[in-house]
C-alpha cells in the first residue's frame, strides 16, 4: 500500500545554513514529492562529519547557500518516484554521497567507483533530473549537499545513492557506514591493500580511522599501530589480545 504521504510535499524540520560560519536554524521546510528516479527519505539518524562543518565554513571553496548539510545518515523510504523498481515503502537504507548509476564505466569496473553520473559533486545543489532542489521554503529553493542533505526529517536523493540495508539493522549505528566506516574500511582495503600478516600505522583514531584499523585487521595484519595526538582515543583504538 503506498504512503499516506507519497506524491505529496512534505512539510518538515531542518537544520538549514543560511551563510558561511552561521548557526545552523531550525526551519520548516517544504520537501517536494520525488521525481523519476528519485526516493524520498525519512531520516531516522544522521550523524555529523568534518565534512560538513568543512563546507558550513566554506573555506577554500565556492560558498552555496542556503543550503541543508549532512550526508551520513540512516533512514526509511517513504515513497520513490518513476522507473524505482529496486526499492520500495518501509525499506531500510542508507544514503550515499557517491553513487552509483551501474551502467559507466567507472562503475562496471573493480578499481574505480567514480561514477560518469553521480560521482561526488560538492557543488551541485540541485537535483540531476531536472535541476531543481527539492526543498523549499514558502517557495524559495534551498540547496542540496552532495545529494543527500540529511540535516532534514525528510529528503529526496537519486535511487542511485541509496544503499538497501538489512531492516533488522539498527539505524543508529549502522547510520555512520554511509561515511565514516567506508571511507576508512574503503582506503585500507580497496587503496592501502595490506598484505596478510603485515604491519599497518593508521594516522588518526578518529571514525575513519578506526574503521581503517578494522579494515586492516579484516585483511589480515598481524600488527596495526594507532598514532594520534588525542590521548583519550587511545582507549577505544586498543584491541587487547585473547
Amino acid at each position: 500500500m503506498a504512503s499516506s504521504t507519497a506524491g505529496q510535499v512534505i512539510k518538515c524540520k531542518a537544520a538549514v545554513a543560511w551563510g558561511a560560519g552561521e548557526p545552523l536554524k531550525i526551519e520548516e521546510v517544504e520537501v517536494a514529492p520525488p521525481q523519476a528516479m528519485e526516493v524520498r527519505i525519512k531520516v531516522h539518524y544522521t550523524a555529523l562529519c568534518h565534512t560538513d562543518l568543512y563546507f558550513w565554513e566554506a573555506k577554500g571553496q565556492t560558498p552555496l547557500f542556503p543550503r541543508i548539510l549532512g550526508h551520513e545518515a540512516a533512514g526509511v523510504v517513504e515513497s520513490v518516484g518513476e522507473g524505482v523498481t529496486d526499492l520500495k515503502e518501509g525499506d531500510s537504507v542508507l544514503p550515499v554521497f557517491t553513487g552509483e548509476c551501474g551502467e559507466c564505466r567507472h562503475c562496471k569496473s573493480e578499481e574505480s567507483n567514480m561514477c560518469d553520473l553521480l560521482r561526488i559533486n560538492t557543488d551541485r545543489g540541485v537535483m540531476i533530473n531536472d535541476g531543481k532542489s527539492r526543498f523549499s521554503i514558502n517557495g524559495k529553493p534551498i540547496y542540496h549537499f552532495l545529494g543527500t542533505s540529511t540535516f532534514s526529517e525528510y529528503t529526496v536523493v537519486h535511487v542511485g545513492c541509496v544503499a538497501k540495508i538489512n531492516p533488522e539493522a539498527p539505524l543508529n549505528k549502522v547510520c555512520i557506514l554511509s561515511c565514516g566506516v567506508s571511507t576508512g574500511m574503503g582506503a585500507t582495503l580497496n587503496v592501502a591493500k595490506p598484505k596478510k600478516d603485515s604491519t599497518v600505522a593508521i594516522f588518526g583514531l578518529g571514525g575513519v580511522g578506526l574503521a581503517a584499523a578494522e579494515g586492516a585487521r579484516i585483511a589480515g595484519a598481524s600488527r596495526i599501530i594507532g598514532i594520534d595526538l588525542n590521548s583519550d582515543r587511545f582507549e577505544k583504538g586498543y584491541c587487547r589480545e585473547n
